[in-house]
């Protein structure tokens, strides 16, 4: 069967896939690449609000967990939106500075810093400089 060459009956069909733990249909279809290169023009890109873009680093979608790049222009805003109960954000300034407000509390950061906060609760982010500033935010869900 592992060369290929081999027709196997069901029942070793369904013996095999019990062995390994996988079903019958997984046995049978073609192999999937381990690796998906997604070129930065495919990555989903979404306009919020005046001199902000989100980048969605993720080629798919996985329930509670977000990465994507936050590109905010000179002066820009952005309201987050608070995430799935018992989150955790990890927001990581990549260029620039970017001033994150969490539950009224004021941060302050420079290229390099990360900031970690709960996901679940109101949040936004400014770029009080004159330049670009670029970030990438983690959004992590919560144990079980």
């Amino acid at each position: 069967m592992e060369s290929g060459a081999g027709n196997p009956s069901l029942l070793n069909l369904t013996a095999v896939s019990s062995a390994l733990r996988v079903s019958i249909e997984e046995l049978l279809s073609t192999p999937r690449a381990a690796c998906t290169h997604v070129p930065a023009a495919k990555l989903r890109r979404r306009s919020q609000g005046a001199g902000v873009t989100v980048v969605e680093l993720l080629p798919e979608r996985v329930r509670g967990l977000e990465i994507v790049r936050l590109e905010l222009q000179a002066k820009a805003s952005m309201l987050g939106s608070p995430h799935l109960r018992g989150s955790h954000e990890y927001l990581h300034v990549l260029a620039g500075y970017i001033t994150v407000a969490v539950s009224g509390d004021r941060h302050s950061l420079s290229p390099g810093d990360v900031l970690a906060f709960p996901g679940d609760v109101g949040h936004s982010y400014a770029n009080p400089g004159a330049a670009l500033a670029t970030a990438v935010s983690v959004v992590v869900p919560a144990t079980t």
